[in-house]
């Protein structure tokens, strides 16, 4: 008896010292300060440190503290960070089909993105990371991808020939050779010195990254071409979730903020940026449905190119992207 209690002592012992020590968990992300991304994070880390009674603590390391996004890749599967935001781009290293989504005008706006990536691509993705080991927990949209430029590019025509910086990606390749532009891949760091030294003239990415890594002061156009829809990814690693207490596990996936509400967030933020354009001096090219249509047209050609570069499910997500669309034009009809 005198052993029993003894142990049961020990035991109590060792448990009330597991309570003192909370489940430790690393974000990480690439991000800018003071921005919506940034809030999103702090959001997050608020509501689960909250709601888990401060059995779980986070540390944010969400502004490239760990340095590329090759380095988040390999956190999550090391275990040294916990939860991250991937980029699309670095998405699709781990989940190639990832890539579809920057496919030319798969979407029409908003309305049809939010619709047909909520219903059709998420459970489809999701089943692609976890065959990975990553539990893909939400997206963190980007926005649409647009043009920009040092003298105005409005139709396909005006890029032929120009030095063109694109990402290393498939996608942003291909939609520039199907511009008949001068292809000139490249590290985002490197954009605003080779568009000093003359090495670029234009490129493509978001409105957000134009306007706020310095873009604009050196490529004063922007033309609002639509032309892809770009998003990051909120993800785990799957092995670890699961390995979760429960309580713990449904705090972790559950507190990101609402989907609604997070991409409202960052269309306000692109909003916002735009209406600073005279303030700041570049100018912003809104392209008519003709203009719209002559470069779909002139890149009608990049989704079956992507496709086969992609191989595997490739062409399999595509067909459920399609379904989707089909899906919500009945839905509008009604």
């Amino acid at each position: 008896m005198i052993v029993r209690g003894l142990l049961m002592a020990v035991a109590l012992i060792f448990g009330a010292a597991d309570m003192t020590h909370a489940l430790e968990v690393t974000a990480g992300g690439t991000g800018f300060r003071n921005s919506r991304g940034d809030q999103k994070w702090q959001t997050y880390r608020d509501v689960v440190e909250k709601t888990s009674g401060g059995k779980i603590t986070m540390k944010l390391l969400v502004y490239g503290e760990l340095g590329g996004e090759e380095n988040l890749v390999a956190g999550i599967r090391r275990g040294r960070v916990q939860v991250s935001n991937w980029s699309g781009a670095v998405a699709s290293t781990t989940v190639p089909e990832l890539a579809l989504l920057y496919a030319p005008y798969l979407f029409d706006d908003y309305a049809e993105a939010d619709f047909v990536m909520d219903n059709y691509l998420f459970p489809a993705y999701s089943k692609l990371f976890a065959a990975k080991d990553i539990y893909f927990m939400n997206w963190d949209e980007i926005g649409f991808g647009q043009v920009w430029s040092k003298t105005p590019i409005i139709v396909p025509e005006d890029a032929k020939g120009r030095r063109f910086r694109v990402a290393s990606s498939d996608a942003a390749q291909l939609f520039a050779q199907a511009l008949k532009a001068d292809v000139i891949p490249m590290a985002f760091t490197d954009i605003v010195s080779s568009l000093q030294t003359g090495l670029i003239e234009a490129g493509e990415t978001g409105a957000v990254m134009y306007v706020r890594t310095g873009i604009l002061n050196d490529a004063r156009h922007i033309t609002m071409t639509d032309h892809n829809f770009a998003t990051s990814v909120i993800v785990m690693k799957k092995s670890w979730v699961e390995g979760l207490p429960a309580e713990e596990r449904k705090v972790m996936t559950e507190s990101w903020i609402p989907m609604a509400t997070s991409r409202q967030w960052t269309r306000d933020e692109v909003a916002g940026d735009l209406t600073q354009a005279k303030e700041r001096g570049f100018t912003v090219h809104t392209i008519t449905p003709e203009q719209r249509a002559l470069w779909r047209q002139a890149t009608s050609n990049v989704t079956k190119q992507l496709i086969d570069k992609i191989g595997g499910d490739a062409q399999r997500i595509w067909d459920i992207a399609q379904e989707g669309k089909k899906a919500y034009a009945a839905q509008k009809i009604k």
